[in-house]
């Protein structure tokens, strides 16, 4: 009468298998991504499912600190295979939900540390964190665990905002701030930053000067117009080269069409379609982990914000190094 949980054996190794259909009914089972097993270690994990729920940093609307929650209900319509790409990331890599990190909402600086602590022993034996956020501030802390074990890190990054403001209201710690707050700290690569989606207006027109002078390259939104992405993405793949590649996905760089439960949502955005293309020319890449944050469910009404970024968490999961491909016609 309990949840079953499936596992296959592959090459002598024990891999989790998500929950299907046939398995369990749809509307049943335990609240994890995919309906995964659920771990409270990441030991003999290659890669997890991890919740961060804090949104104490926001400046405008609220509502991320409930979005891992959200995520995981909408991904039950996950498949375990991707046809489209002959992705089998359940043949090959072993798989769970470790639940959610440890989060003050009381202190912005004390969550910081919380979660910075709790990616320290996600990544430690090198299992590969897919973050559900949670708001924009928990980047800082997730890059600090990361970069001091792999370095400096290349990072692609699709937003609708660069998100590099110093400060906020005399706060270092905000969802303006992640990305000032990893360059200050040395956590970026700076050469191999690329930002993807920026829109939006902006108290000046120069807006992106410091990030141009940092190195970064800059794809505006409105350079994606009417276009695929995949050629730029094998432009990236040659700029990230072999180092370590961290992907931050700020779920407003769709357009709001596709994503309206976000907190600053912005017109003239990527497709959902576009942003299948920069994920999945990820492919290849050492990809040492993944984010996505800014899902706002409490104005999602319909799902659609949360079910999306449910999609693109399982798109990330296929090109973690180490996934088999099948042959699809």
């Amino acid at each position: 009468m309990f949840q079953p949980a499936p596992r296959t054996t592959v090459g002598g190794r024990q891999l989790n298998q998500p929950l299907n259909a046939d398995d369990f009914a749809l509307s049943a089972g335990f609240n994890s991504f995919m309906r995964l097993p659920i771990a409270t270690t990441t030991e003999g994990l290659d890669a997890c499912f991890v919740g961060v729920p804090m949104d104490n940093g926001t400046a405008y609307r609220p509502g991320p600190r409930f979005a891992p929650r959200e995520i995981r209900s909408e991904s039950t319509l996950i498949g375990a295979a991707n046809p489209d790409t002959g992705a089998e990331p359940f043949a090959s890599l072993n798989v769970a939900d470790i639940g959610d990190v440890p989060v003050n909402l009381f202190n912005v600086a004390n969550s910081c540390e919380m979660i910075k602590e709790s990616y320290d022993k996600i990544i430690k034996d090198g299992c590969v964190p897919i973050t559900m956020g949670g708001g924009h501030t928990i980047s800082f802390p997730i890059l600090q665990a990361i970069a001091q074990k792999h370095g400096p890190v290349g990072l692609v990054y699709i937003n609708a905002h660069s998100d590099i403001a110093d400060s906020v209201f005399g706060e270092k710690l905000t969802h303006n701030t992640p990305l000032k707050r990893a360059v200050d700290n040395e956590l970026l690569d700076c050469k191999r930053v690329v930002q993807i989606g920026l829109r939006g207006t902006s108290a000046v027109a120069n807006a992106h000067e410091h990030e141009k002078n940092l190195g970064f390259r800059m794809v505006r939104a409105k350079d994606c117009w009417y276009k695929s992405l995949t050629p730029l993405m094998a432009e990236v793949r040659q700029q990230m080269g072999e180092g370590p590649v961290y992907l931050c996905f700020d779920i407003d760089g769709l357009d709001p069409a596709y994503a309206p439960g976000t907190g600053f949502p912005e017109i003239g955005g990527l497709t959902s379609i576009q942003v299948l293309e920069i994920i999945r020319g990820c492919k290849g890449l050492n990809m040492v982990g993944f984010e996505v944050n800014e899902v706002s469910p409490i104005y999602d009404s319909s799902g659609s914000t949360s079910m999306a970024a449910g999609k693109y968490l399982f798109e990330m999961l296929c090109v973690v190094p180490g996934v088999k491909y099948a042959e699809c016609s």
